[in-house]
């Protein structure tokens, strides 16, 4: 049965989706309470005090993608001023550009965002209730926000939502665990990389590589955001017996499946992946459903993990 959840995971989180659309999740305006980063203010200065102006946004001229395969970009990302009417001549998902695989290199020049100067990944966006805070807050012109889920109803559902701008933002169908598929942009390109509740939707021993491939794709200075459960969360207390598929990992009435950390073990895979802790803690609240009479002792861990400067430009 575990199996059954790995192999047809992506079916699950279709399914839900489906049913939901993008009634499920509300639009998480606290993001830049916690996270500053995501801020307009932040942006043109971010890197300007952790590099050198000659180094800060230099990116490889054109390198062979050492994450697997490279992935063909086509034109979807040149825009005309009239964005959002042509947002919708883009092709389906499952013929999305991020589906067609080749050995192409991933030059500076030809993925979509190029020519942005602040870069922003979110991992597992759903159906964007991170992705359109930013883009609606964040009016710099040199941002640019590529958002990727495992659920191409997601991201179908991002793309034909009023508020997407093929301009500032591509989303695509990426699975953060298939090593044999690369993201749509190059080594040590991002500024940012969110994962939101995220990375507890994998099973535990892909982790790790996931989170090493994504630390290359930070800039020197970079920074990976995260927000995830915390162990002994109210929702992992209330699993009953036969949910567990591993220890603190649990499957979910609707087949999805979810992880409850520690700070050590989240700790460990920002580190192992070469990232340097800048926050670790966690965040336990009382939330009163009045209307149900129920009192929930919520457990989450918040994260800031920052990749290491190049060596002599500090």
């Amino acid at each position: 049965m575990p199996v059954d959840y790995e192999v047809n995971a992506h079916k699950y989180w279709n399914e839900f989706y489906k049913i939901h659309e993008n009634g499920f999740f509300k639009d998480r305006h606290w993001l830049f309470t916690e996270f500053p980063e995501l801020a307009p203010s932040q942006n043109q200065n971010h890197l300007n005090d952790l590099l050198p102006e000659n180094k800060r946004s230099k990116v490889p001229q054109c390198r062979s993608n050492e994450d697997g395969p490279g992935l063909q970009i086509e034109e979807q990302h040149k825009c005309s001023s009239n964005s959002l009417g042509h947002k919708m001549q883009m092709p389906p998902v499952e013929e999305n550009v991020t589906q067609k695989l080749s050995h192409l290199e991933i030059c500076v020049d030809e993925f979509p965002g190029s020519s942005a100067t602040y870069r922003i990944l979110e991992v597992g966006c759903g159906v964007g209730n991170t992705v359109f805070p930013i883009l609606q807050t964040n009016n710099d012109p040199g941002l640019f926000v590529y958002c990727c889920d495992f659920s191409s109803t997601a991201v179908e559902l991002v793309q034909t939502n009023s508020a997407y701008d093929p301009c500032r933002c591509f989303a695509f169908v990426h699975d953060l665990c298939d090593e044999d598929k690369s993201y749509p942009v190059p080594r040590d390109s991002l500024d940012i990389i969110i994962l939101i509740f995220v990375l507890s939707a994998v099973v535990p021993d892909k982790m790790q590589k996931a989170i090493n491939r994504l630390s290359r794709l930070l800039k020197p200075g970079g920074l990976m955001l995260l927000r995830d459960y915390g162990r002994y969360d109210m929702a992992q207390l209330r699993f009953k017996k036969g949910q567990c598929l591993s220890e603190n990992f649990y499957v979910r009435g609707d087949g999805t499946r979810v992880y409850f950390f520690t700070q050590d073990e989240l700790d460990t895979l920002f580190t192992t992946a070469g990232l340097e802790k800048v926050q670790n803690l966690v965040d336990r609240r009382l939330q009163v459903n009045r209307g149900k009479q129920l009192t929930m002792y919520r457990v989450w861990i918040q994260c800031k993990y920052r990749k290491p400067l190049l060596s002599g430009t500090g």
